[in-house]
């Protein structure tokens, strides 16, 4: 009973993760290419451009990488080695996937995070702006991305190390018939 609890309250919490991947990061790679094409047409066709536009496009680009990464580990696309990994077993990969969250991924999202709020709330304070004439006028709104995307990514990992555990804690079908 309280396996399948668990079940269900990773799989609401995945639903987070699956939305914003789906939803706001989709919705932003539509504007970043809508920038680009903007910044394309207004060189080329129009010889000018535009610092604001310029600086659009990077922090749409940083978006979607800094708020798709939760997304990316809850779809198993992140980078790794799976010429090995993908040989073994399902309670084999779980293993790997549990050390890895712990000595890995929750170390370097907690340094990221501590590291990142205080910068952030100073942005806030100051209401940062673009150091360019004609720059983003809030360029504080991109810096909280980078301890939300780092957030995400951690609850991320948090559930695959419960997904894991699962695995793990689950009795293996072939051990589970009697023997006689």
């Amino acid at each position: 009973m309280r396996m399948e609890r668990l079940k269900r309250i990773v799989s609401a919490c995945d639903r987070i993760n699956e939305w914003i991947g789906s939803v706001v990061v989709t919705t932003a790679v539509f504007g970043f290419i809508l920038v680009i094409f903007s910044n394309v047409v207004m060189r080329y066709v129009f010889n000018t451009s535009f610092v604001f536009m310029a600086e659009l496009e990077w922090h749409l680009f940083s978006f979607v990488f800094l708020m798709g990464a939760g997304f990316t580990l809850l779809h198993d696309g992140h980078v790794r080695v799976d010429v090995i990994y993908s040989l073994m077993g399902r309670r084999k990969r779980a293993m790997v996937n549990l050390i890895g969250v712990f000595i890995f991924l929750i170390p370097s999202c907690v340094m990221v995070l501590v590291t990142t709020v205080p910068w952030v709330i100073v942005a806030y304070k100051v209401g940062e702006t673009s150091i360019d004439p004609g720059g983003i006028p809030a360029r504080f709104l991109i810096k909280s991305a980078l301890p939300a995307g780092y957030f995400l990514m951690l609850i991320q990992g948090l559930l695959l190390a419960v997904k894991s555990g699962v695995v793990l804690l689950e009795t293996p079908p072939e051990e589970s018939k009697v023997k006689i």
